[in-house]
């Protein structure tokens, strides 16, 4: 009878969530025929992306430089060390670049709007917004999540810019790979749709950070423990999704 009870619990908090969430999500749309604030459009997109262009970054560089030694220790007992750098841009702009920047992203970003906003409703600041006719998902979600859908893809642009550019430093300056020829190959190999598929993964994700930030923080009570617990919850749904989404996307992209 505990095991039946337990599951009982757990389907009825997850049917919860699903319909807390999916009015969330039918609010949020609704927002959009509403009053756009394009100053808090603005200033998210210079949090999202501007401030997050440092550590996305670091984390492609470095996963470049990594991806392009597993490669050629790798190919190198076949013979195939000049495969590193298609698969180097393969990887970049199809998985890594997407996935990885969309998680570090998601620990920055969607962490510190489930605290901005978690804040604000254990402070009651959400309940005086509608006090003041102000709608909070056109003035507190709204915003975020346009400005997610904007900057993610070009953060990851970026990112595949910086990873590619990663592998060809340590293929050249480590493996004595010549830099020409490792771009040329680069070019010749890589393909628009490889890079657009990265792009659209990004968007998504984009949007799965943002609205898994605003939820968790729209909905979190309890005070400061509740806003740590909000923090945290944004954070875990946020990867999952980015994984499991990308899981779905590359299926659609280059599976059918």
């Amino acid at each position: 009878m505990n095991i039946l009870s337990n599951i009982g619990k757990v389907i009825t908090v997850f049917l919860e969530e699903t319909g807390k969430f999916s009015f969330f999500l039918m609010r949020t749309l609704r927002a959009l025929t509403g009053r756009w604030y394009f100053k808090n459009i603005f200033q998210q997109i210079l949090f999202i992306g501007y401030y997050s262009l440092p550590v996305v970054a670091l984390t492609s560089f470095f996963t470049g430089g990594a991806l392009a030694l597993q490669i050629y220790y790798g190919g190198n007992q076949f013979n195939s060390e000049s495969i590193v750098s298609s698969i180097v841009a393969l990887g970049i702009t199809r998985e890594l670049g997407p996935v990885l920047g969309g998680i570090v992203v998601a620990g920055r970003v969607s962490a510190a709007i489930a605290a901005e906003i978690g804040t604000m409703r254990v402070t009651e600041q959400i309940d005086a917004l509608k006090s003041l006719s102000t709608d909070p998902y056109e003035y507190l979600v709204l915003p975020r999540v346009i400005a997610g859908i904007i900057t993610l893809p070009l953060l990851i642009f970026f990112a595949d810019i910086i990873g590619i550019m990663g592998g060809w430093f340590i293929a050249t300056q480590s493996l004595d790979f010549n830099g020409d020829v490792y771009l040329q190959n680069t070019e010749s190999f890589l393909e628009i749709s490889d890079i657009t598929s990265g792009l659209i993964k990004a968007s998504i994700f984009g949007l799965i950070i943002t609205l898994m930030g605003c939820y968790n923080g729209f909905y979190s009570s309890g005070g400061a423990q509740g806003v740590g617990s909000a923090t945290t919850n944004a954070v875990v749904s946020s990867s999952i999704l980015i994984l499991a989404s990308n899981y779905i996307m590359t299926t659609l992209f280059f599976a059918a």
